[in-house]
Order: structure tokens, then C-alpha cells, then sequence
């Protein structure tokens, strides 16, 4: 009877915690178009990533995946394609553990684009083992925060020439959890995996608002998309941790599409036009927490970042 109960009572809470996702979702209704505007949406070959590209494809824009894998972007550019009737999907490399990859993809993106309005930083990872890639940086930090830093950094001045431009940084709800210590940013004193990635979705936040603080014309926000099945944990070594970490989000948690919702809501609504310097859940604005909330923490980041990645003068957006 006592394991029955406690089956009951799991089972019970179980319900419950869906019942109440399924609740408190938000939803996009903006049936707004995009034709003639141009988006990019990094790590779009599967996942939020995927489901983004596929909304916003089907709202007429041109759309550029920018992958790592190509063989997966390519399977994920066949299903945009065929499921929204849009040819104009694009696939480009980008591998955000390689600075020389991301500053190649810029570049491209540089001439060939004559503008972009809206750049989706989407791509992240979770479970990176503690190395360091061929830049000398955290694995875990350089996917998260120290890639699209830099991307962000090269496509500033293409967001500002674009009118009504949109910067949407997907962070996380573990932002607040981190001990966050400016000088030990890349974990050059200490190491623990859960409180980098906890650091790194801080930095995503921090990113937006900076960008909002400095810029006019281009909205910056940060947003956490919930609780979604998807394979960030991918990189998680230990197989029965991954299995029962996947099999529990995919019962209770949302589904790619359905946390994809509030990144399409910035993408695409008046009010991710509008407001800027903010972090969204569920569609609506969200307090952050903890260190997010720190006056000049931001400014800190930028700074340090940009020593991080090592730019240029002729890549700083900001030359104050």
C-alpha cells in the first residue's frame, strides 16, 4: 500500500505540473507577415531553433539557419521548406566553439545581406565536458555566451542600418542561480559545470541589456522559454541521467513548438518591437533575478567579453 501510495502521489503531481504548464503557456496569436525582412535563428536545425525558423519561414521571411551540423540543417531546411512553402530558407555554417567560425559567418552574412531584421541567438548546450576549445575558452561558456557575444558584436551595425530591427537572446530561468564572479567569467580560478551554464544564460541576459542601454533603434531581450523537450542535454555523458532527464520533460514539459512561442512573440509582435532591454516568460515581461539586477554588472560583462574573444577595433560596436 505505501509504494502504491507514493506511485499515486507522483503520478498525481505529475498531472498536476503539466496540467499547469499547459495552463499558464503563452501562446503567439500575432499573424503579422515578414516578407522582404530578413532573420537569423542560430542552432535552427532542431529544437526552439527549428520551430522559430519554421514560424517565421512561414510568415514570408528569409530565413538563415545557422548551424554546425549541415547535414542536420539540411534535413531541417527539406521539412521548413516543405511544411511552409517558402524556398527562401537558407542554411550557413556556423560553429559557435571556433571564434574563426563565427567571424566567417558573419562576414558572409556581411556580404550577401543588405540588411537583417531580426537576429535570434538561439543556440545553446548544456553538459559540456570541462575543456577548453581551440580559442583557449570554457566549452560551456563559448557556446552559450562567448560565440554569440562575438556574433552579436559583428552584426550590431547591420541591425542598426535595418529599421525596426529585433536582438532576442534565448537564456534560461537557471540565470539566477550562478555565482557570478566577473573575473572568473570563463572559470579560470574554478570550475563547476552547473554554475557555469547558470553564468553563461546571466551573460545572455546581460547582453540584451547592454544592447538596450547603448543602442536606439534595435530592441534587445532576453527570454526563457520554459521547461522544453529538446536535446540540449545531448552532451550529458551519463546515459540513464540523460534517459530519465528526456523521458521526464517529454511528459512533463513542453514541446519544441510550444517553446518556441515567446522567441516568435519577440520576433514578431508590436510590443517585441517596442520594448526593449527585457526578460520574458510564457509572452510576458518577467522580473530577472538575482545578479541580473546588479547596476553596471552589464557594462562589466561587455567589457570583459570583448577581452575574451579578442576584438578588433574595427569590431567593436562600441568604441566609448
Amino acid at each position: 500500500m505505501a509504494v502504491l501510495t507514493i506511485v499515486l502521489v507522483v503520478v498525481g503531481l505529475m498531472v498536476a505540473v503539466r496540467a499547469y504548464n499547459k495552463m499558464t503557456m503563452g501562446r503567439c496569436r500575432c499573424t503579422a507577415r515578414l516578407d522582404g525582412k530578413v532573420v537569423i535563428v542560430t542552432g535552427a536545425n532542431t529544437g526552439i531553433g527549428k520551430e522559430a525558423a519554421r514560424d517565421l519561414a512561414a510568415r514570408g521571411a528569409r530565413v538563415i539557419l545557422a548551424c554546425r551540423d549541415l547535414q542536420k540543417a539540411d534535413q531541417a531546411r527539406d521539412d521548413i521548406v516543405a511544411s511552409t512553402g517558402n524556398r527562401n530558407v537558407l542554411i550557413r555554417q556556423l560553429d559557435l566553439l571556433s571564434l574563426a567560425s563565427v567571424r566567417a559567418f558573419a562576414k558572409g552574412v556581411l556580404q550577401t545581406e543588405s540588411r537583417l531584421d531580426v537576429l535570434i541567438n538561439n543556440a545553446g548546450a548544456g553538459g559540456l565536458p570541462n575543456q577548453r576549445t581551440p580559442d583557449g575558452l570554457t566549452m560551456g561558456m563559448q557556446a552559450n555566451h562567448f560565440g554569440p557575444f562575438l556574433l552579436t558584436c559583428l552584426l550590431l551595425d547591420l541591425l542598426r542600418k535595418t529599421q525596426g530591427s529585433r536582438l532576442i537572446m534565448v537564456s534560461s530561468m537557471a540565470h539566477p542561480y550562478g555565482h557570478f564572479d566577473i573575473d572568473n567569467m570563463d572559470c579560470e580560478k574554478s570550475y563547476n559545470g552547473f554554475y557555469l551554464y547558470c553564468n553563461s544564460k546571466l551573460c545572455n541576459i546581460l547582453t540584451a541589456q547592454y544592447i538596450a542601454q547603448k543602442v536606439k533603434g534595435v530592441t534587445a531581450n532576453s527570454l526563457h522559454p520554459g521547461v522544453v523537450q529538446t536535446d540540449i542535454l545531448r552532451n550529458v555523458k551519463t546515459a540513464w541521467i540523460r534517459n530519465v532527464a528526456d523521458r521526464g520533460i517529454g511528459l512533463l514539459f513542453k514541446s519544441a513548438a510550444e517553446g518556441a512561442q515567446t522567441t516568435i512573440h519577440l520576433a514578431v509582435s508590436e510590443e517585441g518591437g517596442r520594448v526593449t532591454g527585457k526578460y520574458f516568460s510564457d509572452l510576458k515581461v518577467t522580473a530577472p533575478g538575482g545578479p541580473a539586477n546588479v547596476p553596471g554588472l552589464a557594462e562589466q560583462m561587455w567589457k570583459r567579453s570583448e577581452k575574451y574573444v579578442k576584438l578588433a577595433d574595427d569590431e567593436r560596436p562600441f568604441r566609448d
